[in-house]
């Protein structure tokens, strides 16, 4: 079993708080223990109040010390990935005879496990899946959700690979203490519209909700949960004695689909066949736990690839959420609420021109050059904005208005294509059936 520095840090302060806690016990009551445990305790507290002040990544949380950046190199060596290479972009290049997709070329996707697996095992003639998920909590999804349903459509159409989508209705009823079963099923089928106008094969993909299919793989998630102690889960995803007992249990769920043998009707006779899951950072906890418990299974640990965060269009210190809608730019947005939205967006450029024509724009802070780093697929245009305007040649007006451009084509191609998404389409995707030409 291979333990993250996090996990290793863990395990040996609970062996020191155990000898402290014996040694403390031999002392008999005196003025001097007392004063002791109260150091204890006041460093205990100044401890947590300063950690509650450094980022917290979490599948459920993401946010920065005093408003600033996620330290994404910090991420990797706390989780245990690797930062993905240029090496790596190259050879998806070269095995797939396509132009790596935007967000490879410009570090969105940007850490990974085993993903140099995966392509090996390509390169010799494997197959893979692929596996990726949404937690319905919302109407309708903000561009920061479509990040990893555009590339997983990449990787499916430049590996001709299948893959699975979990929808994790259960999970949303269980953390939501306002959304209801029959809410998180409804918004379930509305999200399925979205993803499905994400241009992904039908001969291909197979979409699930957990509360209709989770019994399916049943089997695989009383096999994680048997292999994951109540301690390793708190110290992997932080529960704590006042969180519901469905939370504890979750995490399996959202692992089994990294098994092949979790979806009979599509691998019957491929136990073993390797998983790659696309994913944003913050979901690498439950994937660590998987790791840790695939081989313990008899099973190929799944690789990820993981990406980081869409910020908010109000600063750099986190993501897009889904619970202040003035601060990500949603599918259903119009013309003039982009327009409002990018206009507003935090910016790095000076407060006149003449400042910006001496100084230039910061683009580490600005998010409207961020948000084109994302979206704006020509390279040769968004070099010559980032030179031009961190030179100050270009204004930030000039910078948001591209923007505007950019993000109204990609919501309204997307719009279109949801309204051609019909019900009988959804129950299509959503069938249990076998895909015969999922590797064609």
């Amino acid at each position: 079993m291979i333990e993250t520095m996090e996990e290793k840090a863990i395990h040996e302060i609970k062996q020191l708080l155990q000898l402290i806690d014996q040694k403390l016990s031999s002392i008999p009551p005196s003025q001097e223990k007392h004063d002791i445990i109260h150091e204890i305790k006041k460093w205990s507290d100044e401890k947590q109040e300063s950690e509650s002040l450094e980022q917290v990544v979490n599948p459920w949380e993401v946010s920065s010390k005093d408003g600033g950046k996620i330290d994404y190199d910090k991420l990797v060596d706390k989780f245990g990935c690797k930062r993905l290479d240029q090496s790596l972009i190259d050879r998806v290049h070269r095995l797939t005879s396509r132009d790596p997709h935007v967000f490879l070329r410009r570090g969105v996707f940007f850490a990974h496990r085993d993903f140099n697996e995966i392509l090996d095992s390509y390169e010799r003639g494997d197959k893979f899946y692929l596996y990726t998920g949404r937690g319905p909590s919302s109407e309708a999804l903000h561009l920061g959700h479509l990040i990893p349903f555009m590339f997983t459509k990449y990787l499916q159409e430049a590996f001709k690979v299948p893959v699975v989508i979990q929808l994790t209705d259960d999970e949303k009823f269980m953390w939501n203490k306002t959304l209801t079963v029959e809410d998180t099923k409804r918004l379930a089928k509305e999200n399925v519209k979205d993803i499905i106008a994400c241009g992904f094969d039908v001969e291909k993909t197979f979409i699930f909700s957990n509360l209709d299919n989770a019994g399916k793989f049943y089997e695989n998630t009383l096999k994680i949960g048997k292999c994951v102690t109540l301690n390793k889960a708190m110290a992997i995803f932080g529960f704590s004695g006042e969180d519901p007992v469905g939370k504890i249990g979750f995490p399996p769920v959202q692992a089994a689909p990294s098994f092949a043998s979790s979806f009979q009707h599509l691998f019957p006779v491929k136990d073993n066949l390797r998983c790659l899951i696309p994913c944003a950072i913050d979901q690498d906890p439950y994937f660590r736990m998987t790791r840790d418990v695939a081989p313990r299974l008899g099973y190929i640990k799944p690789a990820l690839i993981e990406s980081s965060f869409l910020p908010s269009l109000k600063g750099v210190n986190g993501k897009m959420s889904a619970s202040n809608p003035n601060s990500a730019i949603y599918v259903t947005d119009t013309t003039k609420e982009i327009k409002k939205k990018v206009n507003s967006a935090f910016s790095g450029g000076k407060d006149n021109s003449t400042e910006q024509e001496n100084d230039g724009a910061d683009l580490e802070v600005d998010i409207p050059f961020k948000y084109l780093s994302f979206f704006l697929d020509d390279d040769t245009e968004l070099e010559h904005i980032k030179k031009e305007y961190s030179r100050g040649r270009m204004l930030s007006g000039a910078v948001k208005q591209r923007l505007t451009e950019v993000l109204t084509e990609i919501v309204e191609r997307h719009r279109k294509a949801r309204a051609a998404v019909t019900d009988e389409m959804v129950e299509t995707f959503m069938a249990v059936r076998p895909l015969p030409n999922m590797f064609d």
